[in-house]
């Protein structure tokens, strides 16, 4: 999936073609988490759409919920969404991230290939 470090670096337009195509599959959980939170909020909290997604946006990025729950549905449904949405967080910022990570670690591995050989 990856250059090998021994491999030269990749071009800067293959490099944004990669992130590009990361940014897109971490858009996708994105989207699916939050999407997920809304229905939940939605159909087991009996709440309207835009206080769904207010509530599923406000827990994912861990800034904790708005809205009570009141039926035990719902209580549940929001405690197992918290500790899904900690992951989900998390693996789409990794997600995001790793084209640039991986870059600046083949890049720094290079610079150190280049400084042993002279």
């Amino acid at each position: 999936m990856f250059e090998h470090h021994r491999t030269p670096l990749l071009s800067r337009r293959e490099f944004l073609t990669r992130q590009l195509r990361y940014t897109a599959f971490s858009l996708v959980i994105l989207a699916a988490s939050i999407g997920l939170g809304m229905a939940g909020y939605h159909y087991l909290g009996k709440l309207p759409w835009i206080d769904s997604f207010l509530n599923a946006s406000m827990i994912l990025t861990g800034m904790g919920p708005v809205d009570h729950m009141d039926g035990n549905a719902g209580k549940i449904f929001s405690a197992f969404y918290a500790l899904f949405s900690g992951i989900s967080f998390l693996t789409f910022v990794a997600v995001l991230f790793t084209p640039v990570y991986h870059r600046f670690l083949h890049k720094f591995h290079l610079t150190l290939d280049e400084t042993e050989r002279k």
